[in-house]
């Protein structure tokens, strides 16, 4: 829902009711994760995706019966191999979508919701998808780390659903629970889907060179909140990186450790060190090597690798801590311009985040989408 919260909440300041559809789980080969969302105003205009493109005009039509009706659907949309065109999920996996309507009647935190994503504050909003009891079907209710906002139906169910939300959020994970009708931990009669909005992961990106300027912008297209640092000032500039969101004149290893220090590094931080010069590289290294993020790789040739990795050991850095480092930095795609290497760092990021092997899809068997 990320995507279109902008363009729900437009239309919900505005007084106006929309239909909006969530990928709430996914089967087989699905094209779009849980969470991805699509919603249709009133005027007819569509925004978002939750597909991309197979059963869209299915759920635009959906959408429009449901503000009509006022009544909350979950669908689900799939195929089988022999007929793999009737429905138009032609990828042949399946998805289920729930479909409600949203405005100030709906869902009065919507503000809030807002408020904490343009904040950077955790924040989930969980419905409740199925449950035996209908009335209860489409009930909101607003988790944030340290408090709640509406009601599932009673106070055990919204302890208990509020407890895995929590949980959920921290991980940065969304997705559907399922629970007795009254929120039992054991027991069948409730779905809820808990959509998470934790603030986005960071791209730290050390050396302020052009092939830095190159993975501001594409870490930027990711989604992630990217950091250039360098220790020169008239290098590290913001009309040099006019696609990171921050641009930071300090020693890099200082400027880390600072971060750390300061809880803004996370699990989902990756961390790309453009410097290939040992007076940078190995403290920043140093560092980086004994946190906990998602990556860390370092750019260089092969003999640059093996002098670094010499000095890191030297430095005290253990085997177990150098095997969490790529480098040479990024996948073989035969790069040559910054661009292209960028976009082959971006790829590494990606496989090492989603388990992916980098190989060609065309070369494998299997599920194609994660």
């Amino acid at each position: 829902m990320r995507d279109v919260l902008d363009d729900v909440f437009r239309r919900w300041s505005a007084g106006e009711t929309v239909g909006l559809g969530t990928v709430v789980a996914t089967f087989s080969s699905a094209p779009r994760a849980p969470g991805a969302a699509m919603v249709v105003a009133g005027d007819g205009t569509v925004a978002g995706s939750v597909s991309g493109g197979c059963v869209e005009g299915a759920v635009y039509e959906l959408a429009q019966e449901v503000v009509a009706e006022r009544r909350p659907v979950l669908q689900r949309y799939g195929v089988t191999d022999d007929d793999a065109f009737a429905v138009g999920l032609t990828c042949g996996g399946i998805i289920d979508i729930y479909v409600e309507a949203v405005d100030r009647q709906s869902m009065p935190e919507l503000g809030d919701v807002v408020a904490s994503v343009r904040g950077g504050e955790p924040v989930a909003v969980v419905t409740v998808i199925e449950h035996e009891r209908e009335g209860l079907v489409g009930e909101h209710m607003i988790v944030w780390p340290d408090r709640t906002a509406g009601s599932l139906g009673s106070s055990r169910m919204d302890d208990a659903v509020a407890d895995d939300a929590r949980g959920l959020l921290a991980s940065g994970r969304t997705g559907t629970l399922h629970y007795g009708p009254d929120g039992q931990r054991r027991g069948e009669g409730m779905a809820v889907f808990v959509n998470s909005f934790e603030p986005p992961p960071r791209l730290l990106v050390f050396g302020a060179i052009d092939f830095a300027a190159a993975m501001a912008r594409m870490g930027a297209y990711l989604g992630y909140q990217v950091t250039v640092c360098d220790a020169r000032p008239v290098f590290a500039t913001t009309s040099r990186f006019p696609d990171a969101h921050d641009v930071v004149v300090d020693w890099p290893h200082r400027y880390l450790r600072a971060e750390a220090d300061a809880g803004r590094i996370d699990r989902r931080t990756a961390i790309a060190v453009l410097t290939h010069d040992p007076k940078f590289d190995v403290p920043l290294l140093e560092v980086a090597l004994r946190l906990d993020v998602g990556y860390v790789g370092a750019m260089g040739s092969r003999k640059t690798h093996d002098d670094r990795f010499a000095r890191l050991r030297e430095a005290g850095i253990t085997e177990a801590e150098l095997e969490k480092l790529a480098s040479p930095i990024g996948l073989d795609l035969g790069a040559r311009t910054p661009e292209e290497t960028a976009v082959s760092i971006a790829a590494e990021i990606i496989a090492l985040r989603w388990g992916g092997g980098g190989q060609r899809l065309a070369e494998l068997s299997g599920r194609i989408h994660g």
